[in-house]
This record gives C-alpha cells, sequence and structure tokens, in this order.
C-alpha cells in the first residue's frame, strides 16, 4: 500500500478493468520468470524501521505531519497514524560487514529523527505496540492525511458490514469494539527482507514458514494492549482481527482471513501464492493503471507491475511474497512482517541476524523437513510463540516437542551461525548478532518480559497510568543507547515523570473494573454489591448493554429509611427506584471538565460513556486521590 493515488474500487466497471490489469501483470510476472528474466545470482537484505511518537507525558503525539516537513528529501515515511513515522534501510548483499552497515544506517536514521522529533517537543519509542495507547488516540482526527487510508477504511468497513470486534484473551481479557482501521495504528515492527533466487523461491519460502514461530519467540515486544497483559506478542492477534474482512454465518464455510500464515508448504513457488491470494480476497483499492507489462517487455525494460503490487499490499501473510525492480533489475523476496519494533535497534538487528542465517543455512541442515514435519504444526506453533514467547513447547521436525529456549540454544543458534558463515558474514557480525539471541533467550529477557518485570516491579507504586508510562520512558531512555534488552534495568515509577501528567482525562485514571446491575435484577442485589464490594454506586445497564440509571448508597439508605425491607413480599426491580436522569462523561473529558460538572450538578460520581456504552466510573474519592499529591506538595513549599 505504499502507492498513494489509490481509490476504492466501487463502481463495478471500474473493478473489472482493475482486477483485469492485476491479472494482466501476473501473467507478465510469468512470462518474466519463465524466461529468466527476473535477477539472480545475488542475495540483498533490507529492511523497514516503524516508530511511535510521544510527547512529555509519553503518550501518542500526533507530530508526523510537522516532521515530515522538516525532514523533507530524507529517508522517511508516513504511516496510517500521525503518531507513526517510519525510516527505510537501503538493501546490502547478504555478505561481510552487511549486519554492521545495516545497524549503522538504522541508528544515525533514527538519531537524525529524534533530533528533530525533540525540535517540536517528540520522542521516537520502538515498541511493539505503546503501553500508554488508550481508545481515544485511535480517532479518525489522528488518521494520517492520505486518500488511500481512507479509501482502505471505507473499504474495509463495507467488506466487513459493520464495526470492528476483537476478543483477545491473556493473563487479561480484552473485549473491544473499534469503528475505524485505526485500531492497526496500536501495531509497529521491524520488516527484514531478503531477495530469493527465483528458482529457489519455492524452498526459502517453506524455511521462512518453518523458522518463523522460534525466531519471533525470541524477538516479542508487544504485552500490552489498553493496559491489559494479553499475548507476549500481542501484535499478531491484533493485527489479523483489525484486517479480517470476513462476516458471521449460521453455516460454517472455511475462508482465511487476510492477515494469514498460509495452510500448506508450498510448491509451485511465487505465483502459486500469488494466484490463491487473487482467488482468495477481493480487490479493496484501485489505481490508475498506464503501463501496458507486455510492452515494458518488449521494449526491454522491467514492468513496474503495479496493479499487482497494490492488491498484493492488502493482503497481509507474515511471510509475504513481493516483486520489485531496484536498480534497474527486477526481483522477487521475501519480507518477514512478525517482528516488532525495538526494543533497540541491536535488539532488532540481532533478530534479523537469526532469521537471516536460517533463511540461508536451514536447509543444508534439514533438506526435507516438508517430508518430516506437518505444516500445521508449523502454524501452531507460531500462535504459541505469539502468546507465550520463550515460554513457548514447539512440535518440531520428526514430532520432537522441545521448549523454545532448547530449541533455539541447542538446535537453531548452531544452524544461523552455519548459515551466515556460507554467505561470508563476517565472524565479527555473527558473534556480536547471535550472541544477543544467545544471551537473550539464556536469561529469558525478552523486550516483552522486561515490560511485564517492569511493571511487576511497581505493582505498589503510582497507578496504573504511571506505571505505563514510566515503562514507555523508560523504553525511549534506553534504547537511545542501543544496548541489548536483556543488560536493561526495569523501569521505574519515577521515570513516568510524576503524577501530574497523567491525570489530564478521565480516561487515564477511571474505573473500569465495574460492577453492574441490570434493570430488570432486584433491588436487594445492589444492595449486596454495595456490601461485598464496599462501592457506593452501581451502574443500571438494559438488555444491550447501555446506561440507563443509576444507583447511589444514599438512595439505598432513603428506602431503607422510608421502610423498605427485603422481607416485604416480591422484590422490587432497580428500574422502580434508580436514577434515571444520570450525568455522565466521556472518556475524553479533561479532569477540570469533571470536577466542575461534579460541583455544578452535585453529584459524587461520573458515569464515563462511550458510543452509548458504560466503559468506566469516576467518583469523589478518585479526585481527591489526585489531588493529595498536590496538597502534600503545597504544604511542603
Amino acid at each position: 500500500m505504499g502507492e498513494q493515488k489509490v481509490n476504492e474500487s466501487r463502481e463495478s466497471a471500474e473493478l473489472r478493468a482493475f482486477v483485469r490489469h492485476v491479472l494482466r501483470d501476473l501473467r507478465a510476472l510469468e512470462i518474466m520468470l519463465e524466461q529468466g528474466l527476473i535477477e539472480s545470482g545475488i542475495t540483498r537484505i533490507g529492511a523497514e524501521q516503524e516508530f511511535f511518537l510521544v510527547d512529555g507525558s509519553w503518550r501518542p503525539t500526533p507530530a508526523a505531519p510537522r516532521i515530515l516537513e522538516r525532514m523533507k528529501g530524507r529517508n522517511v515515511t508516513p504511516e496510517l497514524a500521525r503518531f507513526n513515522i517510519e525510516i527505510n534501510a537501503p538493501p546490502y548483499e547478504l555478505t561481510a560487514d552487511c549486519l554492521s552497515q545495516l545497524e549503522g544506517n538504522l541508528v544515525q536514521g533514527a538519531a537524525e529523527l529524534r533530533e528533530v522529533a525533540r525540535e517540536i517537543g517528540a520522542e521516537i519509542c520502538m515498541t511493539g505496540i505503546l503501553p500508554t495507547l488508550v481508545i481515544s488516540d485511535l480517532s479518525m482526527s489522528n488518521m494520517a492525511d492520505s486518500p488511500r487510508y481512507r479509501a482502505f477504511d471505507e473499504a474495509l468497513k463495507r467488506l466487513r458490514g459493520g464495526a470492528y470486534e476483537f476478543r483477545i484473551k491473556g493473563t487479561d481479557e480484552l473485549n473491544l469494539r473499534h469503528d475505524s482501521v485505526m485500531i492497526e495504528a496500536c501495531n509497529t515492527s521491524f520488516q527484514v527482507h531478503i531477495q530469493v533466487e527465483p528458482g529457489e523461491f519455492t524452498e526459502t519460502y517453506n524455511t521462512a514458514q518453518l523458522v518463523s514461530a522460534p525466531v519471533l519467540a525470541a524477538a516479542t515486544n508487544s504485552p500490552i494492549l489498553f493496559s491489559q497483559r494479553l499475548w507476549r506478542e500481542t501484535r499478531l492477534a491484533l493485527f489479523q482481527q483489525s484486517m479480517d474482512t470476513r462476516q458471521a454465518s449460521q453455516h460454517q464455510r472455511e475462508t482465511s482471513p487476510r492477515v494469514n500464515f498460509g495452510d500448506r508448504w508450498i510448491t509451485g513457488g511465487i505465483l502459486e501464492i500469488l494466484k490463491e491470494d487473487i482467488s482468495r480476497f477481493r480487490v479493496l483499492l484501485g489505481m490508475p493503471i498506464t503501463e501496458n507489462p507486455f510492452e515494458a517487455l518488449e521494449a526491454g525494460r522491467p514492468p513496474s507491475l503495479d496493479a499487482l503490487r497494490l492488491h498484493n499490499g492488502t493482503v497481509y501473510r507474515w511471510n509475504r511474497p513481493c516483486y520489485g525492480v531496484g536498480g534497474g533489475k527486477p526481483h522477487i523476496r521475501i519480507e518477514n512482517r512478525l517482528l516488532p519494533s525495538g526494543p533497540s535497534i541491536i535488539d532488532e538487528v540481532a533478530n534479523a541476524a537469526f532469521w537471516l542465517g536460517l533463511m540461508v543455512g536451514m536447509r543444508s541442515f534439514c533438506p526435507d523437513f516438508e517430508e518430516r514435519m506437518e505444516f500445521d504444526d508449523a502454524k501452531g506453533n507460531l500462535v504459541l510463540a505469539a502468546r507465550h514467547g520463550l515460554a513457548a513447547q514447539f512440535t518440531w521436525i520428526d514430532g520432537m516437542q522441545l521448549p523454545a529456549q532448547e530449541l533455539i540454544l541447542e538446535h537453531l543458534l548452531p544452524v544461523a551461525e552455519a548459515g551466515l558463515a556460507s554467505r561470508g558474514v563476517a565472524e565479527n557480525d555473527r558473534r556480536k548478532y547471535l550472541g544477543v539471541i544467545e544471551n537473550r533467550v539464556r536469561s529469558g529477557l525478552t523486550g516483552s518480559q522486561w515490560i511485564l518485570s517492569s511493571l511487576a516491579s511497581m505493582r505498589h507504586r503510582g497507578s496504573r497510568t504511571e506505571r505505563l508510562a514510566a515503562v514507555t520512558a523508560g523504553l525511549t531512555a534506553r534504547q537511545e543507547k542501543n544496548e541489548p534488552v536483556h543488560t536493561w534495568s526495569l523501569a521505574d515509577i519515577d521515570e513516568s515523570g510524576g503524577w501530574k501528567r497523567h491525570y489530564q482525562r478521565v480516561e487515564q485514571y477511571m474505573t473500569t473494573d465495574l460492577f453492574t446491575v441490570n434493570q430488570d435484577e432486584a433491588v436487594d442485589l445492589v444492595a449486596c454489591l454495595m456490601d461485598w464490594r464496599h462501592i457506593r454506586h452501581v451502574p443500571v445497564e438494559d438488555d444491550a448493554g447501555r446506561l440507563v440509571g443509576l444507583v447511589s448508597h444514599r438512595l439505598v439508605l432513603r428506602l431503607v429509611a422510608n421502610g423498605w425491607s427485603r422481607d416485604d413480599g416480591t422484590p422490587k426491580p432497580v428500574k422502580q427506584i434508580m436514577q434515571r436522569d444520570v450525568v455522565s462523561v466521556s472518556p475524553e473529558t479533561t479532569t477540570l471538565d469533571a470536577i466542575r460538572l461534579m460541583k455544578e450538578r452535585r453529584v459524587s460520581c461520573l458515569p464515563v460513556i462511550k458510543d452509548d456504552h458504560l466503559v468506566g466510573m469516576v467518583t469523589e474519592s478518585d479526585l481527591v486521590r489526585i489531588a493529595a499529591p498536590l496538597l502534600e506538595q503545597a504544604l511542603s513549599d
């Protein structure tokens, strides 16, 4: 989806025309493969580095447009959200000091980006999912100003037929509904490419599928989403669900999500994958196509195949086949989309070295693994790696059951070492980057584990918002030093910058673990909830989950004073006694506005409503907790 001049294909004639262009491009690629016109004899690698942009409170800030304006002419590109940005590394031949060159380029690019960001009061942060993200950050106002993103959002909505729904369960559980593709902006990645010999594509692609799980297990860096502890690499579940255009049916039907791993070892090269994706997934976007690929071939020029590339860019295989033209020569490559951004650039290059070494070395170790291992096991391994990271237990070649740490340390690191050595990668580079993987895996301290351990160490200090900010601040500071994550000290609450920065809006501190009742339930239940849970307000919902009332402890006391008893016959339903005119706020309401509203309306709590549904509560006790540090500071002054 790198092309900007795209549009949503709505009209049938326009859609048919673009599909014809896609098919024509596919036929042209087939001819190029048959005639040996795809570049061979050289292996190049490349990478794309995505960042979050954060402000002084360590929350996402929509600073990308200003940064892009200041960095015109440099290798910086926009992403879906205004709080995301990307730099791209140039291709390097897989040999000698290519890994050191890649690291140096990324370090320099990040330093330049960081310097410009700081000029406007922002910082850059590398992590798979930013810990401080909240739902309101995903509004359409934060979408990058690009026609392709708007068109893509509309196309997905049209195919889905409704809102985006997410269900992810880990230590905590996330059940969420969202109304736009902006949910995908929660994810940032470090994408690695390897150019592939046309005649070796099948075996190289299958190798990528085989090694995906252990490589990911060692690289996880996305354990938190909207303050919930979910998978070690939550990006995988979130991205798949955010791009899923399938609709629920009363009858079972086997359909594939647009984000997928595949369902078998391939046998027919890159064309097999592209044909399957064209067959399974509808065209979402169109664009003006002026090039005739056959005329380009006749003229001795490599065709750009824009239509095919655009469609391929809207199908998100975790290992994605790509066609491109570089230096006037067409090539094919495999793009690894599994790796998260961060935790540091040296960690990322180490992840790349591990993957690349396995990609070129695995066949020498086990040339017939497709016959000795079921594809379903490779697919299942990936889910286990995303869920559990280094704690995963894998089913490996010949049915071996191996813990992730044992598989990586005893079996795969030697293969990666031999693979890199076979391509002439310098010994210093091999030892440096594979040594990072070895030490990380032995210690068990991946980026995800560092985040979770940091949060656990601050469990009884500060608010949840402060702890998440401290983790984000810790990530940002440590990755600037470019030291591997297994050497990092844990984040400390003092890194959050103080309590003042984290109580600006009610969503930052509202209570989300709520006890509610239905309007038709007995008042007795309300009284019991107040007694058991030591709460003073119980929200009332209807059958659709909408807030319809509120019962306060004062109201219950008033009923008791007026002679109400649980033993006076038929229990009263809550709807007969609840307060119906409820004063509420949205998650984005500022704390000052909430205080003013409570004072003006003389209420002691404010239900927080989003899309007509209750998402939290703010009470007088919450505001007292916020005010306490301010009073302490004022008295000490």
